[in-house]
């Protein structure tokens, strides 16, 4: 525990040295490369500069790395991923992705508000997809809200936040305001 305390204190001190933009380019980098650990970034933040600006921070940090993603992947699929494939693999891919096109606003908050989904992923099929922007970036600003706050908020292992049952509860209320909130939105904005 001493060693991990050490690494904690050392990260947060680097990380509050470096100001604001440390803190900032290391979660849009984490929106590209799915092995870096975004709760360990939130929460390193939030310590380093508190609660609020850290939450921000992360907040802002993690929707313009997602949303940069997504425009990478929505404006290059067809130049680049689908020279590569063949005309039947192609056809297979198509029919997945127009399922993921057509899924509401709701459903994509949902995904995105779970804190264990690779965000990553939701980005590169949302781009490939061709999912609207509007809805997409909806989605990302509603749903990284509750994401970010959740590990700020836990700020533990995966094991240790499952266990837990105050961490359940917690997930199951903010996957309920995401919801909610994604209803209300969706509605007064007209998008699904």
């Amino acid at each position: 525990m001493d060693v991990i305390t050490k690494f904690i204190d050392y990260a947060t001190q680097l990380i509050a040295s470096g100001g604001l933009v440390v803190g900032f380019i290391l979660i849009v980098i984490e929106s590209f490369i799915p092995i870096l650990p975004l709760a360990v970034f939130v929460a390193l933040n939030i310590n380093a500069f508190g609660f609020f600006v850290g939450t921000c921070l992360s907040w802002t940090a993690t929707c313009i790395g997602c949303y940069i993603c997504y425009l990478l992947f929505y404006y290059l699929s067809d130049k680049i991923t689908y020279k590569l494939l063949s005309n039947k693999t192609k056809e297979r891919i198509q029919k997945g992705l127009k399922k993921f096109q057509n899924i509401s606003l709701q459903g994509i908050v949902l995904i995105i508000t779970l804190p264990f989904t690779p965000a990553f992923l939701i980005n590169i099929l949302a781009g490939i997809a061709k999912v609207r922007h509007e809805k997409f970036l909806l989605a990302i600003l509603i749903g990284k809200v509750f994401m970010v706050i959740f590990w700020g908020y836990i700020g533990k292992s995966f094991i240790e936040s499952i266990s837990d049952i105050r961490a359940i509860l917690y997930i199951v209320i903010t996957l309920g305001i995401a919801y909610v909130i994604s209803k209300i939105v969706g509605k007064k904005m007209n998008i699904e």
